[in-house]
């Protein structure tokens, strides 16, 4: 898998407003009402990432689900992660402040 360049990156962020660029990886936050919500959407997620092979590093605190996205083999974002991104994406519904 090919390593995007940083203007594909931000050109593909464009469609992912949640998510930024920075260190090598793609990163988000998502809020959740409560840990056991933020907890569900991680282990949906997880069905995703074995489904596409890629695993992302993340944390949660309480309800908070931060998460990075970056295809190791390719010392990079590719277009592998935007496809786990989306997923993500479909996944979780942050809550709005």
């Amino acid at each position: 898998m090919r390593k995007l360049s940083e203007q594909d990156i931000e050109k593909k962020l464009l469609h992912f407003p949640d998510w930024e660029y920075f260190d090598n990886a793609i990163h988000a936050e998502f809020e959740f009402e409560n840990f056991r919500d933020c907890f569900s959407a991680m282990s949906r997620i997880a069905f995703e990432c074995e489904a596409l092979n890629h695993h992302p590093n993340w944390s949660n605190v309480y309800n908070v689900l931060t998460v990075s996205l970056s295809t190791h083999d390719a010392g990079g974002v590719t277009n592998k992660d935007f496809e786990l991104a989306e997923a993500i994406e479909t996944i979780v519904e942050p809550v709005d402040d």
